[in-house]
Order: structure tokens, then sequence, then C-alpha cells
């Protein structure tokens, strides 16, 4: 008997490299719908080793990396757990991302083939509905718009948008640079033009950091610049006045499943939060 249709709708938007303090500073869009009390503002506290490929398996599966086996950047396999796409998948709905090759590599297959993988379409596979960069240069407003073609074109239930520039430019010229602020500053820009038409389309949005940065342009170790970063909740099923002002990132995961109303896996970290009152 098939699978009842999901009827909730996620936007997960991971910005690569961002730290929490950059983002307080530099996203006045995203910041402005916080003191309106139209989203809210969790620090959430990444998992070690601070590194991308190790913390996007984190977000997709709440698994830590000793137990998961991606603990750093060579690690190219395909992940071994369940994922937020099969979870989507088995509950009856769509899934779909905009995002750096990793993923597909993660949650599709791996090695990546540009040829091959750069634009997927497969109901079989977990990420069903894809368009994946090879290029940390690769402009952040084209993700958005291959990101806006996806929902548009296939309305997944789950959208996975992933953006390179602010960690691109955080290594060329390290967190205290005009440069990295400027990049943090220019995606708020974008999010400002799409968040509020996907706002209409009935999604609920997060938009967080797999990792942060440094004054030296490095991540990866247990510095707060490495593992401090930003989480804003746009959903009227996240309850307001929560509380909640530090979360571990093992529990996005599992707040995404009950955001869409979907039974976590069991590995899932849950019940972990550091809440804070302000």
């Amino acid at each position: 008997m098939p699978n009842k249709a999901l009827e909730e709708k996620l936007i997960l938007i991971v910005l690569d490299g961002c730290r929490y303090d950059t983002a307080i500073e530099q996203m006045g869009v995203m910041n402005h719908f916080v003191e309106h009390q139209q989203a809210t503002l969790i620090k959430v506290i990444a998992e070690m080793p601070s590194n991308s490929r190790p913390l996007y398996e984190v977000l997709g599966t709440g698994v830590p990396s000793y137990r998961n086996g991606i603990l750093t950047n060579g690690h190219v396999r395909r992940s071994q757990e369940i994922s937020l796409f099969d979870l989507v998948k088995q509950a009856g709905g769509k899934t779909g991302a905009a995002a750096y090759y990793w993923q597909s590599e993660l949650f599709n297959e791996a090695p990546y083939d540009i040829t091959r993988h750069r634009i997927q379409h497969d109901e079989n596979k977990a990420i069903q509905h894809g368009i994946f960069y090879s290029e940390d240069g690769y402009p952040d407003s084209h993700v958005f718009a291959d990101a806006n073609y996806l929902i548009q074109t296939y309305t997944p239930n789950f959208m996975l948008i992933h953006s390179m520039n602010i960690d691109d430019i955080g290594h060329k010229f390290t967190a205290d640079s005009r440069e990295y602020a400027a990049a943090v500053n220019h995606v708020d820009t974008i999010l400002g033009m799409c968040l509020p038409e996907w706002l209409q389309l009935g999604y609920q949005i997060l938009v967080t950091a797999d990792h942060g940065m440094d004054n030296k342009g490095l991540h990866g170790g247990s510095l707060a610049a490495h593992r401090e970063v930003p989480l804003f909740i746009f959903s009227t099923k996240f309850p307001e006045n929560s509380g909640i002002r530090q979360m571990n990132q093992l529990e996005v995961a599992p707040l995404i499943c009950n955001l869409l109303g979907i039974e976590a896996s069991d590995k899932m970290q849950i019940g972990n939060t550091r809440g804070q009152q302000s």
C-alpha cells in the first residue's frame, strides 16, 4: 500500500562557513525577522571535527562522526546512515537539493562525475531532484536560482539549499576581513529576495551553517569561531518564546523531522537541547 503523501514542506539552507557573530552583525534581513518575532534565532554548537563533509553528514543524519564514519573531507563515499532525504521519501514526500557536489556523494552516489551528476532527476534516489555544482566560487545567486527552479517545478517536501561563497571567501581572506563580512551581507540580501515567496508557498525555512571560520581562514577545530553558527527558524510549528537560545548541531535533523511531522531515525540524537533563557 503506497504511503500517504506528506503534506508539510521545509527548506534547509546551509550557508557554508557562516559563523554566528558575523551573522548577527551582517544579516540585517534575517535579524529583522527575528526582531519582529517572525523568526527565531538559536546559537548552534557545531560538532567536531568542524569540517564540511563530516558536518554535512551530521546535518543530514543526526549521527555523530565517530558513529557515521565520515571523519574528514577525504572520506568520499555514500552515507551509510538513514538521512532526512530517506525519511521524507519513506513518509511519501519528495526531496530536492541545490547544493555542493559533496552532498550528492553523501546521499546519492560517489564519486561525483560532473558529466552525469550535475543535474539529477531520479525518483529512486534519496535526493530525487538535484542541481549540483563543483566549484567553490559558483555564485550564491546561481545556487538560489537553481533552488527556486526546483522548488517551483517539483515542490519538494524537503529541499536542501547549500551555498559555498562565504566559506570560499573566508579561506581566501579570513573571517577578519571586509570580504568575508561582505559575503555574509550579500547572501542576506539574496535571502531577502527569496524567503518571502517561499514562505508564501507554505514552506517552513531553517537557515544555518555547517561550521564557522577563524581569523586565520581556518576551521576544523574547537574554537568558538569554528563551532558557533546561527540557526534562524521560520515556522509556526516551532513554539514562540521557547526559551531555547543554544542547541547542539546533532539536534537539527530530529528538529526537522518534528517540523515535518515524520518519525526520526533510531540513531538521531534527541533530547540534548541546551536551552538557555535570554
